[in-house]
């Protein structure tokens, strides 16, 4: 693939609307700006989208009750690509869900907490679809977590909990790719291992993504590659760029991922998303 083009205004880009019907961004990262802020005018363009016919869909690696609250009052129709794809949820209906085996999520459990006690600063996170559990509970950690999972408690024991488990998301104060997903070697052939972001890895089956979860959508609503808009910055953000012909990584983005996406869009600190949007579909900017 040819090097993606880049441009604080976006000249590469065609300047007739472009036939799209859904528009998929990520969110920390991408959507987000760095201080977790959405751009004040996207409730605005969910808006004009919708008048439009076109879909708005996150996809994080948050959970649904999180995604659902950033966006309550304008979510009507808005398909929600939550724990990294594995729950999908349109207008409140689980549209589809990929879970763990209890089994497995335990044996992780377990393995972080051998990881703490060896003296890694870790917490883990098992994401039910009901709640977040968490066994550790000083304010710092859960600081972290509350960013992500507002549906979340405290247990004793992570690793029986009286839910369906998305994933198990593990937090470390030190960069993840270093400290944490090289303990995770063991479920690397059988589960995905992904770092999702400087600090946290997600675990999910190797069924789950947010692009098997995206083309699931493609499929059902009758849209293709052709008319679908993808918006990423991280690594989890990989698979969901190669089932969209119109995919951006955000400037500020991964090096694997600006080398996968077609085209570059600004930064999320320069509301890359929106102004690409309304650069492809004509719509009125600010």
């Amino acid at each position: 693939m040819t090097a993606p083009t880049a441009s604080a205004d976006l000249p590469h880009l065609p300047g007739a609307p472009v036939d799209i019907r859904l528009v998929v961004t990520d969110m920390d990262g991408t959507l987000l700006d760095d201080a977790g802020n959405p751009p004040r005018r996207l409730r605005r363009t969910v808006s004009l989208l919708r008048e439009r016919g076109v879909l708005f869909s996150p996809a994080s690696g948050r959970q649904y009750a999180t995604l659902a609250r950033l966006f309550e009052g304008f979510d009507d129709g808005m398909v929600f690509i939550a724990e990294n794809g594995t729950q999908v949820v349109r207008d409140g209906v689980e549209l589809a869900s990929d879970p763990l085996d209890p089994a497995v999520a335990a044996r992780l459990v377990r393995t972080v907490r051998r990881l703490a006690d060896d003296g890694t600063d870790v917490g883990v996170v098992v994401c039910g679809k009901r709640h977040a559990y968490t066994e550790r509970t000083d304010a710092a950690f859960l600081a972290k977590v509350e960013q992500y999972y507002v549906a979340h408690r405290s247990v004793a024991d992570a690793t029986v909990v009286d839910d369906e488990i998305n994933k198990i998301a593990i937090f470390g104060f030190a960069p993840a790719a270093r400290t944490i997903a090289p303990a995770l070697t063991e479920f690397t052939s059988t589960h995905q291992v992904v770092v999702s972001s400087e600090h946290w890895v997600d675990v999910m089956n190797r069924t789950a993504d947010k692009g098997t979860a995206l083309r699931r959508v493609q499929r059902e609503l009758g849209i293709t590659p052709a008319q679908t808009l993808v918006f990423g910055d991280y690594l989890n953000d990989l698979e969901m760029l190669d089932a969209a012909e119109w995919s951006f990584a955000m400037a500020n983005a991964h090096p694997d991922v600006l080398d996968r996406a077609r085209h570059v869009a600004p930064s999320n600190n320069e509301d890359g998303v929106l102004r690409t949007i309304e650069r492809l579909l004509a719509l009125p900017g600010e």
